[in-house]
């Protein structure tokens, strides 16, 4: 791909969707990165002829305009320091935490607000100098709040769309930001705004009246004489890819062998997470672990295994919150667990596609229970993979999921003893309310999947705006 080629559709997000990997010869190639965003999105690029900006994922490289994977990417260089003040600072201990109803204190540091304007102009910049003339660009998260509105600017011609993937704060919360006003205006530079729930673009479309002065009517939002709209658009997970694994002999095998391993316990709760304050691992493990104390399970009865993906491991908040699940897992096996069967079987660790679909396979009972997620795909994974109907999912009234996922069982992670009880319905639950409940969600997930969320998106982004009307038809003056 050279530098001077235009494209009719362009994504931006703050990684490419590809990732490095090195051979046995120390030859370094590119292979697509796995998860739902890239599978949703790489076959339009390639229907459309698209390119994808974004960064490596390493510091400090300057590297031109390349193709991998049938992909055409145009890399954004990062130096060590904005990798710690855009990436590591603002973007994820101001944004992350005041975005998840500040489950932790967030950091307000001017050093890290400039590193995050002049990192966004040169994502701006680089997505200006790619895309055709009329061009849709489809921004993506919180990373990237003032590109749109710096787009616009070089770009007025473009086709503007923006995704929020992660919760949108109420006003109560997001007013603490210091630079409040300039995040609402970056987002109000795209033609759609879309959020996981609809309390989210409801919560921005308050927003906007408040700090932007903007009039709304419904979902609309008139600002500097264009009118932008704000829509829920709730992503979901690659259904096809889940049914294909779960076919696979070897992965159903797997699962077998899972139970096996575990020592094959009446009932086996599954969690797994990015390792983050805001997933709720602590309170769904001491929930679980007071059901023995409390004499309400026994050895034997049930077995949980929490996976918990490494994350942001150079944060210290994050090293800290590793000690203390760990130390808590210890203590609670030191306590309830007999002679080579605990009770709670902890891995920090990634795993492979293939082995999360056993692990699905495997669980009796997913648990699901963030303290605040925008929408959490691991619940739509688990129903994906049970095409058997059987099954329990316990999921967080806090996960933007919980809107579309009625028939879960459904439970507030910050009461303890509301959980507890929740867990042991979710594990007692007969072979035909299970089936009531799964063919229920499955049913929601089949119809809305990844591909079908991106098509839904991209339709209302490319319908003509109702700013071909009068303005004042559409937000009437208040």
């Amino acid at each position: 791909m050279s530098a001077s080629t235009k494209s009719e559709f362009v994504v931006v997000a703050n990684r490419l969707p590809v990732d490095r990997v090195v051979d046995e010869d120390g030859e370094a190639s590119w292979r697509r990165s796995p998860g739902g965003l890239v599978t949703a999105i790489v076959p339009v690029m390639q229907r459309r002829g698209g390119a994808w900006v974004g960064w490596v994922g390493a510091p400090d490289e300057d590297l031109e305009p390349f193709e991998a994977e049938g992909l055409d990417l145009v890399p954004i260089r990062l130096s060590a320091e904005e990798v710690e003040r855009y990436y590591e600072g603002f973007s994820n201990a101001t944004l992350w935490p005041l975005y998840h109803d500040v489950v932790a204190t967030p950091v307000y540091k001017r050093t890290l607000w400039d590193a995050y304007v002049r990192v966004n102009r040169r994502f701006a910049e680089a997505a200006a100098e790619i895309a055709d003339e009329g061009a849709i660009v489809w921004i993506q998260d919180y990373q990237l709040q003032l590109v749109p509105k710096m787009l616009r600017e070089l770009r007025p011609d473009l086709r503007i769309g923006f995704f929020l993937h992660i919760p949108f704060p109420p006003m109560e919360l997001f007013v603490q930001l210091p630079w409040r006003k300039q995040i609402i205006e970056g987002l109000l530079g795209a033609d759609l705004v879309g959020f996981q729930t609809a309390d989210a673009a409801a919560n921005f479309a308050r927003l906007c009246k408040r700090l932007a002065g903007a009039k709304t009517h419904r979902n609309e939002i008139v600002f500097d004489d264009r009118v932008v709209r704000a829509e829920a658009h709730p992503i979901s997970v690659d259904v096809n890819e889940l049914v294909e694994l779960i076919g696979r002999p070897e992965v159903r095998q797997r699962a077998v062998e899972i139970r096996e391993e575990l020592g094959n316990p009446g009932t086996i709760l599954l969690g797994v997470d990015r390792l983050d304050y805001t997933k709720g691992i602590r309170q769904r493990l001491q929930a679980f672990s007071e059901l023995f104390r409390d004499g309400r399970l026994k050895s034997g009865d049930a077995v949980f295994v929490q996976i918990a993906t490494p994350s942001r491991e150079r944060v210290e908040e994050y090293r800290l919150l590793r000690d203390d699940i760990e130390l808590y897992v210890g203590r609670a096996n030191g306590m309830f667990s007999e002679l080579g069967a605990p009770i709670i079987n902890y891995l920090h660790t990634s795993y492979t596609r293939d082995e999360l679909a056993a692990l699905f396979l495997a669980a009796d009972v997913m648990v699901v229970t963030p303290l605040r997620d925008g929408m959490n795909l691991v619940a739509k994974e688990y129903v994906a993979c049970r095409a058997d109907l059987r099954g329990s999912l316990v999921l967080s009234e806090f996960a933007g999921a919980a809107e579309e996922m009625k028939r879960a069982f459904l439970v507030n992670p910050y009461d303890i003893d509301g959980m507890k009880q929740t867990l042991l319905d979710a594990m007692n639950a007969s072979p035909a309310e299970q089936h009531r409940r799964m063919r229920a969600l499955r049913k929601r997930v089949i119809e809305y999947d990844v591909d079908r969320w991106a098509h839904d998106f991209l339709q209302a982004l490319e319908r003509p705006s109702t700013s071909e009307r009068s303005l004042d038809e559409v937000a009437p003056a208040v």
